[in-house]
């Protein structure tokens, strides 16, 4: 197919900012600027889409998987690969490309011709602790239905390696892609002007968590640690950017109020360009569970800003250790940024029963003072990070995914 002008699609559960749906939008661009004909279907669309793809976007519902009573949903999920199926064959599609499990499995099921690529973005293991029935058929599909892909993507050695030990995967067709960035769309969004009402909000110093409110990325571990060390550094705020559950949400503003952080910890909702505020940032902070690997710390490490994130996976130190510079008390001090303990360990992922600080946010917290303290703050930033980023290169990434 090389050299050809191919009809792709691309397949996807939302179009919120999550880092499948941007991956899913640099694709979308620049297979387009390369010439090719791009399709891009949504299973669910919502209102307040921020990702969207103008007049090559196709939607199977306007209504949220929660708006579905049981059997209306079950009766859409066995719709949904014969609507993908119509799509491929009016299209004539050349190629489709799946991001995540939904898109995956409904891909697999349409018996279409075309070749199927697919992709892993978490650690699956983790995420089947959880004993739902759609985890259960993610989980079953994996064993049965993956065979029909031509290509499997995992975009980190760490979540391959989990696929296979962890989870049964049985299929030859699993391969290792990074996940592409394109680095002078980044920097050139990280440079656009704030909006007069978000001028105020960026006038302090902060840092920033950047992603998706969910039980996954545990974000009252950063708010705990955040006010153990808030009068330390009294001049530096929390900006939190992404939206979600809506009980992890609502938890962690009664959290904030809890702990009385409400002039220093600020929920911005979903940002169409969040770059700007990562790039006046003092650094990026993550606490998940767990991850696959995390779009926005190679976002971050591309506009040079230092990362705090827990190590949630293998995948954090394939991103973020070229060298280990220092281990101090549990902390590994990498050229880019701080990786502090696992605390998934020594819980379940479930969202906290109660406000309590514990060793975990302690540790945390620790890391975000070094984070913080000028001098190194100033030595992450000043690193050459180009050997880290080489596996990101957008051209090699794409012409991959297609060979």
């Amino acid at each position: 197919m090389k050299g050809h002008r191919l009809r792709i699609l691309l397949i996807m559960p939302y179009g919120s900012v999550g880092g499948m749906e941007r991956l899913a939008e640099t694709f979308y661009k620049n297979y387009k600027k390369q010439g090719h004909e791009v399709k891009a279907v949504k299973i669910i669309r919502l209102e307040n889409d921020i990702i969207n793809f103008d007049d090559d976007e196709i939607s199977l519902s306007r209504k949220d998987f929660s708006d579905f009573s049981s059997v209306s949903r079950i009766a859409f999920y066995a719709k949904i690969p014969i609507m993908l199926s119509k799509i491929i064959k009016v299209h004539k599609i050349d190629i489709s490309i799946s991001f995540g499990d939904m898109a995956n499995c409904f891909s697999a099921m349409t018996l279409t011709k075309e070749k199927k690529i697919a992709s892993f973005h978490a650690v699956k293991s983790i995420e089947f602790k959880h004993d739902t029935g759609i985890s259960k058929f993610f989980k079953w599909s994996i064993h049965n239905t993956y065979k029909r892909f031509d290509k499997v993507i995992a975009i980190s050695q760490a979540i391959k390696n989990d696929l296979i030990i962890n989870c049964g995967y049985k299929f030859k067709n699993l391969e290792v892609i990074y996940n592409p960035h394109d680095v002078s769309a980044i920097e050139s969004k990280s440079k656009e002007p704030f909006a007069e009402d978000e001028k105020k909000i960026v006038e302090n110093s902060y840092i920033v968590f950047l992603g998706r409110l969910s039980v996954q990325k545990a974000p009252w571990h950063l708010i705990k640690a955040f006010s153990l060390m808030k009068d330390q550094f009294a001049e530096t705020n929390l900006l939190m950017i992404g939206d979600g559950d809506e009980r992890v949400e609502m938890f962690t503003k009664n959290l904030v109020d809890y702990l009385k952080l409400n002039d220093r910890v600020f929920f911005l909702g979903r940002k169409r360009n969040p770059y700007k505020f990562l790039q006046k940032s003092k650094g990026l902070a993550l606490s998940s569970y767990y991850e696959g690997t995390p779009n926005v710390i190679v976002e971050a490490m591309i506009l040079n800003i230092p990362v705090i994130t827990t190590n949630c996976t293998d995948g954090i130190s394939e991103m973020m250790i070229d060298k280990i510079n220092g281990v101090k008390d549990g902390l590994l001090i990498t050229d880019v940024g701080i990786i502090t303990p696992d605390i998934l360990k020594n819980r379940e992922d479930f969202i906290p029963e109660n406000f309590e600080i514990n060793d975990d946010d302690v540790k945390y917290a620790e890391a975000l003072s070094l984070l913080l303290n000028e001098d190194m703050n100033n030595s992450f930033r000043s690193v050459d990070k180009s050997g880290l980023l080489k596996k990101y290169n957008l051209e090699n990434v794409l012409k991959d995914y297609l060979a």
